[in-house]
């Protein structure tokens, strides 16, 4: 009789974290935001890169 319960507790268990798993595909506006601003640094970053990029450029020229 314990081993039937512990077995019945255990899937229990067990399906409630799939369903929980399964129930978080949605994406909701919070992770719609943070994926844009994700977006937006990287984007900003890239941006820097470059503006660095051409500051080297323009220092080498000066040195020159």
């Amino acid at each position: 009789m314990v081993k039937t319960s512990k077995g019945v507790v255990a899937a229990l268990v067990l399906g409630s974290l799939i369903a929980g798993l399964t129930g978080c595909r949605k994406e909701g506006p919070a992770e719609r935001a943070g994926k844009e601003i994700d977006r937006s640094a990287e984007k900003v970053g890239k941006e820097i890169e470059k503006a660095g990029e051409k500051m080297k450029d323009v220092l080498s020229r000066i040195r020159r």
